[in-house]
């Protein structure tokens, strides 16, 4: 499908300055039908805000139905601009994603999900994705809110440490142990991803499989950011991502892509056979 671009500048109520998040809209569109609906998908980027590699990467999930939201993270300290990947940039965005505020990470979920909700060429069924800081915020963050069915996680922050947000501990994994995960969960990680070593990708998977959250984990041979095609640090795998879009993509179309109506019971026994 091909698709169209926009943006939607929302006021902030929390924002100590006043400034508005920046959420980029990208659709699908189909000649001759003004008035389909698609799915929603929230896509919250790395720390360099929505570079070029964050907003191919989403225009590669409209391309397949569905109208995306990618957020802004950093409204509080400049503007929607794009960070650069240089060593002055990276240092920036992981400034600002230990002094951003944890409850405003919430906040711009919360207005990216409500933006995509009211959006009329969305359905108002509602998946999410990320990678690094975007990682951590869909899957651990954004996966509490009810109204998000399905969450992919490439290669999260460690979620184990107190590494995000400001003046209080994250406590997304406490929440996750109380079952507050409703919707169905992907977890993707490198298996050399320093950010996140074993001890943290452990924890992760032990506390998921602990809540019964319906989740898949899946760790790989690569590095951190290995699905970035631009300033990858010689970690780009073309491969490994086009074979992980297209597991994030049969989650997305069997969750949200189509409804199957409300879930009912909680699975049989499965049995032991050859």
């Amino acid at each position: 499908m091909l698709v169209t671009e926009t943006y939607h500048d929302i006021p902030v109520k929390s924002s100590p300055n006043g400034a508005p998040i920046r959420i980029f809209i990208i659709s699908p569109k189909i000649d001759g039908y003004p008035n389909a609906k698609f799915p929603g998908v929230v896509v919250f980027s790395e720390i360099y805000q929505v570079t070029g590699p964050v907003e191919r990467f989403a225009g590669q999930i409209a391309s397949h139905g569905y109208v995306v939201a990618c957020p802004s993270s950093y409204h509080e300290f400049e503007g929607p601009e794009p960070i650069s990947y240089d060593t002055e940039g990276t240092d920036r965005g992981n400034r600002y994603k230990v002094e951003k505020e944890l409850a405003a990470y919430d906040e711009d979920a919360t207005i990216t999900i409500d933006l995509l909700s009211s959006l009329p060429n969305c359905n108002g069924r509602i998946a999410a994705t990320g990678m690094c800081l975007g990682g951590h915020l869909v899957c651990m963050r954004a996966a509490f809110d009810p109204r998000v069915l399905s969450t992919v996680c490439f290669f999260a922050t460690d979620i184990h440490s107190a590494s995000l947000g400001k003046g209080k501990h994250d406590d997304s994994l406490q929440r996750a142990k109380k079952g507050e995960i409703r919707g169905e969960i992907m977890m993707i990680f490198g298996k050399q991803d320093t950010h996140v070593p074993r001890a943290g990708r452990d924890l992760i998977r032990t506390t998921l499989e602990d809540s019964n959250a319906i989740s898949s984990f899946i760790e790989i041979q690569a590095q951190h950011a290995f699905i970035r095609d631009e300033s990858s640090k010689g970690r780009w795998d073309a491969a490994l991502t086009r074979n992980l879009f297209g597991m994030m993509t049969e989650l997305f179309e069997r969750t949200v892509g189509r409804d199957l109506g409300q879930k009912v019971g909680t699975g049989e026994e499965v049995p032991h056979i050859c």
